[in-house]
């Protein structure tokens, strides 16, 4: 079993099965002459000499010392270290090449399928945007997310869409909660007029679905807040890939709306605060978006909590999604 791991050993450094043969062969018998030490090995002449070379150019054997013709091994660290390094130049080496040619395929594959992606840039990205919009027939499956791009009239063109009865499902981002006026002005009128929405701390990629037809894709720059391109991926692998990415992400996410009316009492700005509480948001972000001191956040929150028998924020959000109040 030793011989066999040694065998497998320096197979794997890059020696030849020959050399390996003689090397196992130079243990047992060095220091020895090297015919000897072919004789064992069940090797000679010109196949011995070039085992022997490989031996010789891998750091693993020399002449002995006293005689030319006298062969032994020699401590194998600093051998190994050189085959460690051949072996690894001809890795990456090798990883240049396939990665070549799969780049040449992909190059030649999308050069034959070129309607597949589509890339919008600039001002067309409005306009190709509300063209997506009143295109949908059956649902619409959204990553949402900052930077935005303007796009007049974009809250009435969901609020349209769902009018038509086209489903809407929207992930949304603690960062699109805490965009200035976003929470008020975009994304409450379109719960309330039907759209199912789902929170998450931070969405992997900003994203439109329309039906099993297309998908949006942004290009953003979330550190400059930019947002110049956009992808329109047709049906194809990536477009199911996308899909899948939604679905993950709609199944991890919290439910940021239950039920059209206030359950029990609860007041719209302690609903709105639950949701912001839900999604992660700074507590400077939830008293400005629902107009109170931070003091005055904090007493609510406590009266929430005495409601739900929750003891911190975490049992309170968990409590407010049990009870339908999310």
């Amino acid at each position: 079993m030793a011989k066999e791991r040694l065998g497998e050993a320096l197979r794997l450094l890059g020696l030849g099965e020959t050399a390996a043969r003689v090397y196992r062969a130079l243990l047992e018998r060095a220091p020895a002459p090297l015919a000897a030490v072919g004789a064992t090995a069940g090797v000679e002449g010109p196949a011995l000499a070039e085992a022997y070379g490989e031996l010789v150019d891998a750091g693993l054997a020399s002449p002995a010392v006293d005689d030319g013709d006298t062969v032994a091994p020699v401590p194998p660290a600093a051998g190994l270290e050189i085959l460690g390094r051949h072996r690894a130049a001809e890795l990456d080496e090798s990883r240049i090449t396939v990665g070549g040619a799969f780049e040449s395929f992909r190059r030649q594959r999308l050069a034959a399928h070129d309607d597949l992606v589509e890339v919008v840039t600039g001002e067309a990205i409005g306009p190709r945007m509300r063209q997506a919009w009143a295109s949908a027939r059956q649902q619409i499956r959204q990553l949402d997310s900052p930077p935005y791009f303007k796009v007049p009239g974009a809250t009435d063109d969901a609020l349209a869409t769902l009018a038509r009865g086209v489903t809407q499902r929207v992930v949304y981002s603690r960062a699109s909660l805490e965009q200035p006026g976003h929470l008020e002005r975009s994304i409450e009128p379109v719960i309330a007029a039907g759209e199912q929405a789902r929170v998450l701390p931070s969405v992997p990629v900003k994203l439109v679905i329309i039906d099993e037809a297309y998908a949006l894709v942004s290009l953003s720059i979330r550190e400059a807040d930019v947002f110049t391109t956009m992808l329109v991926v047709q049906p194809c692998g990536l477009f199911s890939a996308l899909v899948a990415l939604f679905e993950q992400s709609w199944r991890d996410a919290l439910p940021f709306h239950g039920r059209t009316a206030l359950p029990g009492g609860l007041q719209p700005a302690d609903r709105r605060l639950l949701w912001l509480l839900a999604g992660g948001a700074a507590d400077e972000v939830i008293a400005r978006e629902i107009g109170v001191s931070r003091r005055t956040l904090f007493r609510r929150i406590q009266v929430l909590m005495a409601r739900l028998g929750a003891t911190n924020r975490f049992q309170l959000a968990l409590q407010a999604q049990r009870h339908g109040w999310l």
